[in-house]
């Protein structure tokens, strides 16, 4: 008998290992509805993945992260100037540089930006990325918008003006309420701030809500993230990620799509589901009818990453922040993999 248990224990373990590698759902996304957003190394992913592929990512939000190409490859830059400010981002040679990188192909054609949405969202209180590295990041798009012909049309709004240090503030639950972790960096950097960054963030991109958020009533399924290797190629990235998709997405209705890249030490293997389940994203998902997706990083030693940081210095290689950057290219894969054209 005792074998015929532990064959049971066996067979469910199987079956419970299937459940979280299953494969991800063909969408019917709407391809002016896609965004991506992040917090501090996610934000740094963010801007990467809208200016690399700015037909795939019309929409994008920027929590306490600093502008595209800040680190330039370079990880004593990151720690610097793309954190403390100090010296203070040069954003004209940012966005010339990006301009030069559009031109040569390694990122996407900048007229595609021609709609695009662009929120900024940082704390005052925020000592680990300094306010004005954040700033630098609105300037470097407001720069771009106004120095390149044809993108009048691009909305760049900064909010830069509450109170609250490096994490993602979020509602506090009832009775639930403590500021103590809004002003302090603490894990799982979800700052209970009374203000809701998640709705605020789907506001901005996606317009005025129709209702109020209730609890999420869509699934939380994981999927395997390894099966997007692009050409087999290892992007660090953990072993299988999340996707939320809400009632009106999993009945096959027109569907917009939000990638939700977490901070360092904010993934899966670092605080469990708190990001995926607790940062708000996906109550709101319900409302907007848009899939979320959260893909997860690994920590490393080699290459040197321990924090699970997104690559936003060159860890992955020195084409990280291109489209032809391994963990870019492996975001193309998965979103095309859920209804998207994925491009390379």
């Amino acid at each position: 008998m005792r074998w015929i248990s532990m064959l049971g224990l066996l067979v469910v373990g199987v079956v419970a290992h299937a459940e979280q590698a299953a494969p991800l759902p063909k969408l019917t996304l709407d391809p002016s509805r896609v965004a991506v957003a992040g917090l501090s190394s996610g934000a740094y992913m963010a801007t990467q993945a809208q200016l690399a592929y700015p037909e795939l990512f019309p929409y994008a939000a920027l929590v306490a992260g600093g502008p595209y190409g800040c680190a330039g490859g370079k990880l004593d830059v990151a720690l610097s100037t793309c954190m403390k400010g100090v010296p203070a981002p040069d954003v004209d040679a940012l966005v010339g540089r990006a301009k030069q990188r559009s031109a040569a192909g390694d990122i996407g054609a900048l007229k595609d930006l021609a709609h695009a949405r662009v929120y900024v969202l940082h704390g005052k209180d925020d000592k680990l990325v300094a306010p004005t590295v954040a700033e630098a990041a609105t300037h470097f798009y407001q720069q771009l918008r106004d120095g390149t012909p044809g993108l009048k049309a691009m909305q760049v709004h900064d909010d830069g003006e509450r109170a609250f240090a490096h994490n993602l503030p979020i509602l506090a639950k009832p009775g639930a309420f403590d500021s103590d972790d809004c002003d302090r960096s603490v894990t799982p950097f979800l700052g209970h701030c009374g203000f809701d960054a998640a709705g605020e963030i789907f506001s901005q991109l996606y317009g005025k809500p129709a209702h109020a958020a209730s609890e999420a009533k869509g699934e939380l399924r994981r999927f395997d993230q390894n099966a997007f290797r692009p050409d087999g190629a290892d992007a660090f990235l953990a072993a299988e990620g999340y996707v939320y998709l809400p009632p009106s997405c999993l009945a096959g209705k027109p569907c917009g799509l939000l990638v939700a890249f977490h901070g360092c030490k904010q993934n899966a293997g670092a605080v469990g589901e708190a990001f995926v389940k607790d940062a708000g994203f996906n109550r709101w998902a319900d409302v907007y009818a848009v899939a979320v997706l959260y893909p997860q990083t690994r920590a490393s030693m080699a290459p040197l990453n321990p924090q699970a940081c997104w690559d936003w210095w060159g860890y992955s290689g020195t084409d990280y922040d291109s489209r032809h950057g391994v963990q870019l290219r492996w975001l193309t894969g998965v979103v095309g993999a859920l209804g998207l054209p994925a491009r390379h």
